[in-house]
């Protein structure tokens, strides 16, 4: 099954860049050839989270 056919869990986010923000995502997927989602979700999973532990 290719990653065109792959059902997502998703949830759907709408986010408000400036437009500065949004030229440097709109020429670095221009450069890649990815896709803005692609590169967005790539960014999320590299943020460093770190376990929260109990107090209880």
């Amino acid at each position: 099954m290719s990653i065109m056919n792959k059902k997502w869990a998703a949830k759907r986010l709408t986010i408000n860049l400036t437009s500065s923000e949004a030229e440097k995502l709109e020429k670095y997927c221009s450069m890649t050839g990815r896709p803005a989602t692609d590169v967005i979700r790539e960014l999320i999973r590299s943020l460093p989270i770190q376990e929260v532990q109990n107090a209880n």
